[in-house]
């Protein structure tokens, strides 16, 4: 059994272990590549301080870049008695190289080296989920476009109101797409500070090398103050979490619209026919189950602010087990809002609109607005003509002319969709990927 990083002359209750390590070993597999490439980014450092010799640098380099090419293809394990992804990197460099392997350590903590692992990962989560939205936002303001003329019923309290368009519809989930990049935005710039060196929350008598180590990985800057360094557990993936459940609560909207859209007493859409579900006993049913499980899965993303916050409560200075358990609610949620986000771009893409709905007399009571407003433009008091419209419509004599004209921004004849992509692509602007990707191309080509 391989020993912990920690280990001296005893050994802990086996029970003690399962309950104190709880998934680490399964759950730090999400990990295990960005903990190799703190670590070569360390002992870089390292060697730049005089901490490792220069011949050893060069083989612990290859030695990572081979781990670091196991975890990407998704081979990495960790091994029975390892408590976690760390132990394991550094059991394997042992193993291969001896006494040296042991010396990757120096100037750092598990405290610190966790914290760089979920920076790394963050970040290039937060990547996907940015990709993804802007995949979405495009087909939503495509069909924005392309349905831009097409009328439908806008709705208050579930009641007919006024005249809205598909190109309104479409248009305002990409929009409030937009918005929640401004989220991701500052979730990306929260994350992307590096904490490396912060050792266990009090920094070293080892005279570190953070700009370097920051340089190699591609931060925009580090997480200066050590004692804020470890703050930032639990701070950072409550950030991200917000984040998370912004885009998550405009994907449950457009979810709930498009299943109650789809269902017969409105008709407004059809989903495609692969995209749905049927029925064991009723042949006709074609349900919308993908959009209902989008909806409960980002329901149940919005609540993760709050599951962190309450891990997190009262929690005074410092490192405390209590963090561990975050990593249960918050690594899994990045691959499940990216699944909602790719069914959705999917099922959008491939929508159909239905565009006769207001051939059914029954929505015509949603002209009302605008005759009161052709009245009141022809000189009548709006009041007057407020109360001339809804006699007519308790009479039974109210006929509506489907014949609108809307012209201000962001209305039904002026969508702004040119604006709003403008907005999303301004931010866009403002994440350093390319920052990112050249760093980590860079230590991986010196592994070479």
């Amino acid at each position: 059994m391989a020993h912990k990083l920690w280990e001296k002359n005893f050994e802990v209750n086996k029970e003690i272990e399962r309950f104190t390590v709880g998934r680490d070993r399964e759950l730090d597999l999400y990990l295990a590549q960005y903990d190799v490439l703190g670590s070569m980014a360390h002992i870089t450092m390292l060697e730049s301080i005089g901490l490792l010799e220069k011949d050893e640098l060069k083989p612990l380099l290859a030695e990572l870049r081979r781990i670091y090419d196991i975890a990407a293809a998704g081979q990495f394990t960790i091994d029975e008695g390892v408590e976690d992804v760390h132990s394991q990197v550094e059991l394997m460099l042992t193993q291969r190289l001896g006494n040296m392997g042991k010396k990757i350590h120096s100037g750092r903590s598990r405290n610190d080296q966790v914290l760089v692992d979920l920076k790394l990962f963050t970040r290039h989560q937060l990547r996907n989920i940015v990709e993804a939205v802007k995949v979405l936002f495009d087909e939503l303001q495509a069909k924005s476009e392309q349905y831009r003329h097409v009328l439908m019923p806008g709705y208050t309290h579930l009641q007919i109101a006024m005249p809205s368009s598909f190109g309104l519809w479409f248009g305002a989930h990409a929009e409030s797409l937009a918005d929640d990049m401004t989220f991701l935005l500052a979730a990306w710039r929260i994350t992307n500070r590096n904490p490396l060196g912060s050792a266990a929350g009090y920094g070293s008598s080892f005279p570190l090398n953070r700009t370097l180590t920051t340089q190699l990985l591609g931060f925009d800057s580090m997480a200066y103050n050590a004692v804020y360094a470890q703050m930032g557990r639990g701070k950072t993936e409550r950030n991200v979490a917000f984040a998370l459940a912004s885009v998550a609560a405009t994907l449950s909207k457009l979810a709930f619209d498009a299943c109650m859209f789809n269902s017969q007493n409105f008709s407004f859409v059809r989903l495609p026919k692969e995209c749905t579900t049927g029925s064991s006993i009723m042949p006709h049913k074609k349900n919308p189950d993908v959009f209902e499980l989008i909806r409960a899965k980002c329901n149940k993303l919005q609540g993760l602010p709050q599951q962190i916050m309450l891990i997190m409560n009262n929690l005074p200075t410092g490192y405390f087990r209590d963090l561990q358990i975050i990593k249960e609610v918050f690594l899994p949620a990045f691959d499940e809002l990216a699944d909602c986000l790719h069914m959705a771009a999917y099922i959008i893409n491939r929508i159909e609109v239905n565009e006769h709905i207001l051939d059914n007399p029954m929505y015509d009571p949603m002209f009302s607005v605008e005759e009161v407003n052709r009245l009141a433009a022809a000189g009548t008091p709006f009041r007057d003509a407020y109360k001339q419209v809804g006699l007519q419509i308790e009479a039974g004599t109210f006929h509506a002319s489907h014949d609108i004209h809307h012209t201000h921004e962001g209305s039904i004849g002026n969508l702004c969709n040119e604006q709003i992509a403008q907005l999303m692509n301004d931010t866009l602007s403002q994440f350093t990927f390319k920052k990112v990707d050249e760093a980590e191309a860079l230590l991986l080509k010196q592994c070479e």
